[in-house]
C-alpha cells in the first residue's frame, strides 16, 4: 500500500523503540578511528564510542553517508508507490542533507529532501512530528508544514566541558578555543541556523547549574511548550539532575535522556550535554 515514508540520518538522537513504532528509516553516517571506519549504527553505541574516542591517537573523523546508499534505500522504499521524506542535519554541519538531494535525483521514487537546520534531538522532534503525521494519513504537503512550524520553534542549547574537539574539528576558532582552556572554561551555547552562539561560559560546573537556572525560567514563561530532550556526551550524572528538575515543572510530559550519538559526540567532546525543546502556536 502506497504510503509516506521518513527517512533520516544517524545525528538523530531518538528512542530505539519509537524510531521501530514510527518506522523510521536512518541512513548511517561513519567515523573514522585511528584510521578504521565504523558504521555510525547500533554497533557502534555512544557509550563504547566515548571509550573508544578516550583512547584514540587523534581526534575521529565523520563522513556522510555515501550517495549509493540514499538511493538504493529511496528506490527500495518507494518500489510501492510511496512517497518518501528525507529530514536531515543542518548543511552546516555535514554534507548528508546535500548527499540526499543527489540521491533523490538518480532514484526512482518520489523523494523530498529538507535540511532540518539542526541535528540531534532537535532533528528527532521534526522526524518524529512527520512520521506520526505519516501514520496518521496526513499527506505530504500537510506533513510539510508541520515540520516547518517544529523547525521554527525549535530551541536548542549545548554545553560543553573543553572546547578541544570543537577546535580541531574546525567547528570556532581556535583563538576561542585556547583562550577557554587556559581558563578552564565550561561553555554554554545556542546552536542557531548552524551557528554557535556562546549565552554563557565561567570556570567549573557552576556555569551549567546557573544557566539551567535560567532556562527554567525561560521555559516556566512558556504555555506551550511541546516537547522537550536532553542529551550527553558521557554525562549523564549532570543531566539526570536537569531532567529531575525539568520533570518537575512539567510533569505530565516524557522527557527523553539520551546518549547523543558518535557523530555529534566526536565535535562535542566528553562531557557534553544538549537540552532541546520546541513550542507549539
Amino acid at each position: 500500500m502506497a504510503k509516506l515514508k521518513i527517512v533520516t540520518d544517524s545525528s538523530c538522537t531518538m528512542e530505539k523503540a519509537l524510531q521501530e513504532k514510527l518506522d523510521i528509516q536512518i541512513v548511517p553516517l561513519s567515523v573514522m578511528i585511528d584510521g578504521v571506519l565504523y558504521k555510525d549504527d547500533e554497533t557502534l553505541p555512544g557509550e563504547k564510542f566515548m571509550s573508544m574516542m578516550a583512547s584514540a591517537k587523534e581526534l575521529p573523523k565523520t563522513s556522510q553517508p555515501p550517495i549509493g546508499e540514499f538511493v538504493e534505500l529511496f528506490d527500495e522504499l518507494g518500489a510501492d508507490g510511496s512517497q518518501i521524506l528525507s529530514i536531515h542535519m543542518t548543511k552546516g554541519l555535514s554534507g548528508t542533507v546535500e548527499a540526499a538531494r543527489q540521491a533523490s535525483n538518480l532514484s526512482k521514487s518520489d523523494v523530498t529532501v529538507i535540511d532540518s537546520d539542526t541535528t540531534d534531538q532537535g532533528l528527532s522532534f521534526q522526524v518524529i512530528k512527520a512520521a506520526e503525521m505519516a501514520q496518521a494519513g496526513n499527506s505530504l504537503a500537510e506533513v510539510l508544514v508541520a515540520v516547518e512550524k517544529v523547525r521554527e520553534n525549535t530551541k536548542l542549547y549545548i554545553g560543553v566541558s573543553t572546547l578541544d574537539n570543537l577546535v580541531k574539528g574546525g567547528r570556532i576558532s581556535r583563538a576561542t578555543g585556547i583562550l577557554s582552556n587556559l581558563l578552564n572554561m565550561r561553555v554554554v551555547m545556542d546552536f542557531d541556523h548552524s551557528e554557535l552562539i556562546p549565552v554563557v561560559k565561567g570556570r567549573g560546573t557552576k556555569t551549567f547549574t546557573k544557566w539551567f537556572d535560567g532556562l527554567k525560567k525561560e521555559l516556566q514563561q512558556k504555555t506551550n511548550v511541546k516537547s522537550i530532550g536532553i542529551s550527553h556526551a558521557d554525562g549523564l550524572a549532570l543531566c539526570e539532575e536537569f531532567k529531575k528538575e525539568l520533570q518537575e515543572l512539567f510533569p505530565e510530559m516524557h522527557i527523553p535522556l539520551l546518549h547523543t550519538t558518535p557523530i555529534i559526540a566526536t565535535h562535542t567532546g566528553k562531557g557534553a550535554f544538549a537540552i532541546t525543546y520546541y513550542t507549539e502556536d
